[in-house]
């Protein structure tokens, strides 16, 4: 028996360990809690803004909201749920994903579902506080968490994989749902959101039915950060490494959100047809994978610290292209730039803490990162649109927004500098 137990903890070992030949290896080995993962990423979607942001007119003339009004109340409700999530997402340390992931799924439905049914105003921003709180804040957390504690050294792989349901999400339902928008009315469409999540719950708890934690053979503390040590939350909230990477963390949820959320002004803006721009996001999300994959390989390879220099210049390119295209082709480069930069981002955001902070508090820690990416996807619909109607349109806003990703990259580099400096000290 323990002989068994033995080869058990070897071929995980063997699985888990980062060998570009053997990856085909790796795929085959881990491919449930994989797709585990891009399953709730993908479901994710239906709190994402990108996929919220599609009913944006329709919402607006239903309640009589202006630009600045809608942008409010989505970022009123999503602040809430920022709150909520720094305490809720402590969940997934004292409890298994499948749960979690399962539970975080059936909300999610139900608030799809309320959205159908919705007539007041009141009721949209308990609507927007759960879809927000269960798609864009819980199910992602629930993703992410699950891929850094089950994989160590091919984390940064393992992240980027189970990612691409974002992306599966990007690409699909945004054009899907535009272009259904002509023939269902917008309260059907969120039924019809409901029932494939519905559909996909069996699906999931097949996938989870066995957990993936290699770490309960081998060390039941998981892998611990810098000085060798598993930090808590309030020792987190101390170090200067988190300050320093807040900016980092709330820009791209705030001003890629803001860019989702305007995307009918945006089209008006630029005197582009609604359906033109939603059909540039598929070049949206296949650079969005590729940076995510080739982040991931990156991140396996060099770590997640030498990558904060840099990984946030696509994002300040893309931007500045936004406020400089005039043509549809001009917004085809700036999507992929935005692309390229989020890709990363998402691969770095969840690797990043695991690397300096270390696992046993994982779900605390990242509960509260993800409270700062809620704030900031409150903070840009909320900011922009506001100057909307002051009469400053969002393409012009992408000049500012680029100057704020060229400051935030200068802190993140700044941040990795100083772990690395906390990591070199501890080697020597």
């Amino acid at each position: 028996m323990r002989r068994d137990r033995s080869a058990r903890v070897v071929s995980i070992v063997l699985a888990d360990t980062p060998r570009p030949d053997r990856l085909s290896d790796f795929l085959r080995f881990n491919a449930p809690w994989l797709a585990a993962g891009l399953l709730l990423t993908f479901t994710s979607s239906f709190g994402q803004t990108f996929f919220v942001s599609v009913f944006a007119g329709e919402i607006r003339e239903a309640f009589g909201l202006s630009h600045g009004a809608w942008g409010g109340l989505y970022a009123l409700a999503t602040t809430a749920s920022a709150a909520v999530m720094v305490y809720a997402g402590v969940l997934t340390d004292r409890f298994r994903v499948r749960h979690i992931g399962l539970v975080v799924l059936i909300g999610l439905i139900c608030a799809a579902l309320l959205m159908s049914l919705i007539t007041e105003v009141w009721m949209l921003a308990i609507t927007i506080f759960l879809l927000r709180l269960f798609g864009q804040g819980l199910m992602s957390h629930s993703a992410m968490v699950a891929m850094a504690r089950w994989f160590v050294a091919t984390r940064g792989r393992a992240v980027s994989i189970a990612g691409l349901g974002v992306a599966l999400g990007e690409a699909m339902l945004p054009i899907t749902f535009v272009a259904l928008l002509g023939v269902f009315d917008w309260r059907m469409l969120w039924i019809g959101a409901a029932v494939i999540m519905a559909a996909l719950t069996p699906v999931l708890w097949l996938l989870l039915s066995q957990e993936r934690t290699p770490q309960s053979f081998l060390a039941t503390d998981g892998s611990a950060g810098l000085k060798g040590r598993m930090w808590t939350r309030a020792e987190v909230l101390r170090h200067p490494v988190f300050w320093l990477m807040v900016p980092a963390l709330m820009g791209p949820a705030a001003w890629n959100t803001a860019y989702f959320f305007h995307q009918v002004h945006l089209a008006e803006a630029k005197g582009w047809a609604h359906v033109s721009l939603v059909a540039l996001f598929p070049l949206y999300t296949a650079a969005s994978v590729g940076a995510m994959l080739t982040a991931g390989w990156l991140v396996d390879r060099f770590g997640s610290l030498r990558l904060g220099a840099v990984y946030l210049l696509p994002l300040a390119a893309g931007y500045m292209v936004v406020a400089l295209a005039g043509s549809v082709p001009a917004g085809a480069l700036a999507m992929m730039l935005i692309g390229a930069g989020q890709g990363m981002h998402m691969t770095m955001m969840a690797t990043f803490w695991a690397e300096v902070f270390g696992t046993r508090h994982l779900g605390a820690i990242r509960a509260m990162m993800g409270a700062v990416m809620v704030l900031g996807t409150a903070i840009g619909p909320g900011v922009t649109g506001t100057v909307i109607d002051l009469g400053l349109d969002f393409p012009t806003q992408g000049y500012g927004i680029a100057v704020y990703f060229l400051l935030a990259s200068g802190l993140a580099a700044l941040a990795s500098r100083v772990a690395l400096h906390d990591s070199a000290s501890d080697a020597s």
